[in-house]
């Protein structure tokens, strides 16, 4: 009797929910392995057409790689794989908000193997790799009042944000959350931020704001002129004043001093030449 009550009771916990105290759930995890990289060999990654050298050497970029071998495949001559490489290098660093902004120059040399090529590439930067870390996303220009506050707020010299979106009035969003928050933190007077659009000003995919930037001092004139401390600039070294030696600039003799004889021959002047101003 007692036994059929218990596997009632039981059978009774299984129709009401218990069975929930019975299940498991398992997960595991894997190492993530990106499409472009080659399983077999640590460092190199592969490409069948130009959107996938783009998108390496971006990934490349977004590490801060200075070098690496891609592996590409499906290229029928060396001529289509140079072309490509030079599209997609002119592409990364011309046309991409990251590349632009934080790509030096990209090297390339190919070398033919059995049913690939192999590139050598090599990536120099103009940013560091925390500068790269440091940058924020943001969906759109009207977080950038908020992000500049709060690096003033950490006393930040530089922000560089990756704008999700743009819009026509992107970059006057932008101005004019520059000119609200220097004027609510009494920054008027001091030195203009500067602020770079990359890869333009014309639909950015990155703001950058140099919060401190250098004071211009003395800006030279044109072809280089310096200027002195009023602004004006300084009269010219010509022969218009009097000369180290107090002879004039045409190299005639200053006070006290023969001026050369005009003749050339270096004789002074015969009595018998009947000077006009002498007395006989």
């Amino acid at each position: 009797m007692v036994k059929k009550t218990l596997v009632l009771a039981l059978a009774l916990c299984l129709l009401t929910g218990c069975s929930a105290l019975l299940e498991r759930t398992y997960a595991t995890e894997e190492p993530h392995s990106s499409k472009f990289w080659e399983s077999e060999a640590a460092g190199t990654l592969r490409a069948e057409n130009h959107q996938d050298v783009v998108n390496d050497l971006l990934l490349l970029a977004g590490q801060h790689r200075e070098t690496a071998t891609l592996r590409l495949y499906d290229f029928k001559s060396e001529v289509a794989v140079a072309d490509t490489l030079e599209a997609a290098t002119m592409e990364v660093q011309q046309e991409t908000p990251m590349g632009a902004y934080a790509v030096e120059f990209i090297t390339t040399t190919s070398h033919a193997q059995r049913g690939y090529y192999e590139v050598a590439v090599r990536i120099g930067y103009r940013r560091t790799l925390e500068q790269l870390q440091a940058v924020v996303n943001a969906t759109s220009p009207g977080a950038v009042y908020s992000l500049l506050a709060a690096a003033l707020d950490g006393e930040k010299t530089e922000l560089a944000v990756r704008m999700g979106y743009w819009g026509e009035d992107g970059q006057a969003r932008v101005e004019d959350a520059i000119s609200q928050l220097r004027e609510e933190r009494e920054l008027t007077e001091t030195t203009p931020w500067v602020v770079n659009y990359y890869p333009g000003p014309e639909n950015p995919g990155l703001v950058e704001f140099l919060l401190d930037p250098p004071e211009q001092e003395g800006m030279p004139g044109e072809d280089g002129e310096a200027f002195s401390e009023e602004g004006e600039e300084p009269p010219a070294e010509s022969g218009e004043g009097p000369s180290e030696n107090g002879g004039t600039p045409e190299g005639g003799g200053g006070p006290g001093e023969e001026s050369p004889d005009p003749s050339g021959d270096g004789e002074e002047p015969s009595p018998e030449a009947g000077d006009p101003g002498r007395e006989e």
